[in-house]
């Protein structure tokens, strides 16, 4: 964590500002490992401060052991103000991205006449690169990931509902020491497997579906995200192809992955294999993101991305093709990138399974 402190100052010794004020849960944790619920990180160049109530100043002195923990009474703002003014801060930097503008409207009328300036992604790109030790946590809840899926197909058949499954994976995960999945798992059957994002829902499994599962496990604070996409009994031409096309695409991508590249070249390996085949209009979405402490980090793998790859990132590589009324596959793994290229975090089949 120290290292961390010493790489955002250098961050911010480029700001015009005198300091900056944390808020969003996963930048704290990143930079002071206090894992709790509340709390505000203030850094200076020399001061490093956790500000928060009673409930977790204990947690906070145990975790987060380079900083200054103080403890708030009935108001946070009126200490946060004290320790800006004893460090003789004027211009307090904050997160843009994330502060509600009610939150910014309470900071401006409590912190006055202190200036307020919104920095953007500071904190966000350097958790963009992973340590060893944050690998090696992705790596474990990559592996959850993996025994989920393999769990799930002896338990997939026609007459279940999405949420059946979705409840499984769910609580086989967290038998595996996940805490959570980490997020809403993704379970779309038949026609709504065209849904990108279609959670599950009580729509019963049929024979001849398509079953698009996305899901991942949330493992000492860090998420994993796959998906595979199998069918229930024999596949029609037009699942086969749409499978095939994307299997195609996602093998490609992951073949020349590799640091250097921006986030729309990687997104052009995929995308210009499905556009080539017909499928263009079909693949709506970016060919992947980060993963770390929140499920889409920074680098984005989009047409519009202009973000670089460089070692040590961890990032989905997830093409699709969604045909409306007909159905969807998607196919995603989680890689890192090396060196050399990329590692490979999950590893479940990709064949077509035909369950």
């Amino acid at each position: 964590m120290q290292e961390r402190l010493v790489k955002l100052r250098k961050q911010l010794a480029q700001q015009p500002c005198d300091g900056m004020l944390i808020v969003k849960p996963e930048n704290r944790r990143y930079i002071s490992g206090f894992t709790g619920s509340a709390g505000y990180l203030l850094i200076t160049g020399k001061d490093a401060i956790l500000i928060t109530d009673f409930r977790y100043t204990e947690q906070a002195q145990e975790q987060a052991p380079h900083f200054e923990v103080v403890k708030h009474g009935s108001s946070a703002h009126e200490t946060i103000l004290a320790h800006l003014n004893r460090l003789g801060i004027k211009r307090l930097g904050f997160e843009k991205d994330y502060l509600t503008y009610a939150i910014y409207s309470t900071f401006q009328e409590k912190f006055a006449p202190i200036e307020l300036v919104p920095l953007e992604g500071i904190v966000e790109k350097l958790r963009a690169v992973k340590d060893e030790h944050e690998i090696a946590i992705i790596r474990k809840a990559a592996e959850i990931a993996d025994a989920a899926f393999s769990h799930i197909t002896g338990f997939l058949k026609p007459g279940i509902t999405e949420l059946d499954v979705a409840v499984e994976l769910e609580f086989f995960m967290r038998k595996l020491g996940a805490k959570s999945s980490s997020f809403d798992i993704i379970v779309a059957s038949g026609a709504r497997s065209s849904l990108p994002h279609g959670v599950a829902t009580d729509k019963v499994l049929e024979k001849g579906d398509f079953v698009k599962l996305d899901f991942g496990a949330l493992y000492q604070g860090y998420c994993s995200d796959i998906t595979r996409t199998v069918v229930l009994g024999e596949p029609s031409d037009k699942q086969r192809e749409i499978y095939n096309i994307v299997a195609e695409a996602q093998l490609y991508a992951l073949e020349h992955l590799k640091a250097g590249m921006t986030g729309k070249e990687a997104d052009a390996l995929a995308r210009e294999i499905i556009k080539n085949k017909g499928y263009g209009d079909h693949f709506g979405h970016g060919l992947g993101h980060g993963i770390g402490l929140y499920i889409h980090e920074e680098p984005r793998l989009s047409s519009l991305s202009n973000d670089v790859l460089e070692p040590g990132m961890v990032v989905t590589v997830e093409p699709g093709i969604y045909v409306a009324g007909f159905g969807g596959v998607r196919i995603e793994d989680d890689v890192v990138i090396t060196e050399s290229g990329i590692e490979i975090l999950t590893s479940s089949i990709k064949d077509l399974l035909i369950l």
